[in-house]
This record gives structure tokens, sequence and C-alpha cells, in this order.
């Protein structure tokens, strides 16, 4: 642990230092993971997570993850917290362990704002938010929130990168793309798909930034489309910017895959709809 302890100390983190070589970082977890196994169970080394609790590095606290659903040989070697196996806690790069939390952070100040996901490292990021952060940590199963799986590898993506941290995301059908394997069908126009801002950063415009950074890149664009079905907080997100950009309310539509016309619902009219079965 006390490289780990150093690097965070001089402020590395991993994904400014990963290079875009998915095989070797899984070599280098499966030779890891082979050490483990030929340990004595007596091995005292363990991980701190960040609340002080110890986890135990053995391979029974270890196991492999698919960082993209159609590309399995990229994997990463992750920790499990022992009382909830299916919550990650760290995650096995260059050699050493990094928390869930470093894993989001960055040392360089060009990293600010919505970036777009380019590099392997930047591809992790976006698997622990999706997965991890919103698939275990901060999702309300009780409420109306969508579920992410795991992405692509071609999804296009842009993580919202602030004061030093991954802090959201929002991933784009393009035009043209593939709907899905088995299917030749394609997408008849950008889709604004998935989007996900942590919990703590919730309330302070980053939904709505992301939206309008959506629009403004696909601007040559005459019609966009939202993922259907669009949650209720998504819903209120659109609301908002419609409300403020009326140059867009004939551009946005909820769309089924592909997003042809028949697919196509009107948000605006639909937020019209709402506004008038609300009683005075």
């Amino acid at each position: 642990m006390e490289a780990e302890a150093a690097r965070r100390a001089a402020g590395i983190y991993p994904v400014d230092i990963l290079e875009d070589d998915p095989e070797r970082l899984w070599e280098a977890g499966l030779a890891y993971y082979a050490t483990l196994r030929e340990r004595v169970r007596s091995s005292s080394e363990v991980f701190s997570l960040p609340t002080g609790e110890q986890v135990k590095l053995e391979d029974s606290s270890v196991c492999f993850c698919t960082v993209h659903r159609d590309e399995p040989q990229h994997k990463i070697l992750v920790l499990v917290n022992p009382q909830d196996t299916k919550t990650v806690v760290a995650v096995y790069i260059k050699g050493c362990w990094w928390s869930t939390e470093d894993v989001l952070r960055t040392s360089d100040p060009a990293r600010e704002g919505l970036m777009k996901v380019q590099s392997f490292g930047e591809r992790i990021v976006l698997f622990i938010l999706n997965v991890i952060i919103f698939g275990r940590l901060e999702r309300n199963l009780d409420d109306d929130d969508m579920f992410f799986l795991p992405h692509s590898v071609k999804e296009q993506a842009k993580i919202l990168w602030r004061n030093g941290a991954a802090v959201g995301f929002y991933t784009t059908k393009m035009k043209g793309g593939l709907c899905g394997d088995g299917t030749g069908a394609c997408y008849a126009l950008p889709v604004f798909d998935t989007v996900f801002v942590r919990r703590r950063h919730r309330r302070q415009g980053l939904g709505l930034a992301m939206l309008r950074d959506f629009c403004e890149t696909f601007k040559g664009d005459e019609a966009l489309g939202v993922s259907s079905p669009i949650s209720p907080a998504m819903y209120r997100v659109c609301r908002k910017f419609l409300m403020s950009h009326p140059e867009e309310r004939g551009r946005l539509w909820e769309v089924e895959p592909p997003g042809a016309w028949g697919q196509r619902v009107s948000i605006w009219l639909k937020i019209q709809l709402q506004h008038a079965s609300l009683p005075n």
C-alpha cells in the first residue's frame, strides 16, 4: 500500500498515467491474481478504505469485471466489500490498488467541464461512474431511476469533470450508428441516451449543462432525440431547458430506436399537455 499512498501524495491518479492498452492491464491483473492464490491464508496484507475499514487482500475478495458489454476481453481486477460482494471498493491499476474515488480523480487541470471520452483510462472512469457509483452506491431502487448496463466500447460519451474529479457523464447514440447487435437498423438522428450526475452534485444545473452541450454539439441537425423512456428527473431538465431555449423546442424528440418519424414524440408538446392536465 506504500506505492498507492506515495502516488496519492504526489497527486497522481490512474486516468493520468494509464496507457491505452487494455490487454496489458488485464494481463497484469491476471499475474497479480495468481500471486494472491499462491499466498498462504495467514497473509496480513490489507487495503484501507477511506472510512478506515480494512479489506484483506486475498483471492476470495477480488474478481474481474468486464468494462465493455461488447468486448468481454477488456477486464479489470477489482476488490469487493466482503459484506457486499457486488460493491467494488478498489481497482488494481499500475501495480497497486486504488479506491474507486481515486480512480475518479485527476491531477490534470485541463480536465475540467465536459470532455469526450477517448482513452482507456477514461473508459474505466465511465465504467466506475456508470456501473459502480450509479449501479450500486447511488441508485435508489424505490424510485424511477433508470438502470444502465456497461457501455459499448464504441459508445460516444462525455465525462463531466469538476474540481479534479469526475462527477457525471452522458452518452450519445450517433446518427447512422447501429441500434444494437443483431440488427441492421441505424439511428436516424443523434440521441441523448444515458445521463448521470453524482448525488452530491445534483440541483446545480449540471444535467441542464449536459443537455445544452448535446444540442450545441449537433447544432447542424434539424432533429435531436432523447432516449425513451425519459425519467421524471430528465423531464424536469428538458422542461427547464426548453423554457429558456425556445429555439430548440422543435428539435427535441423523445424517441424509440431507430428514431424514424413514427417513433418520435415532441418533448415540448408532452410538457405542454402535462401542464394543461394539472389542476388549477
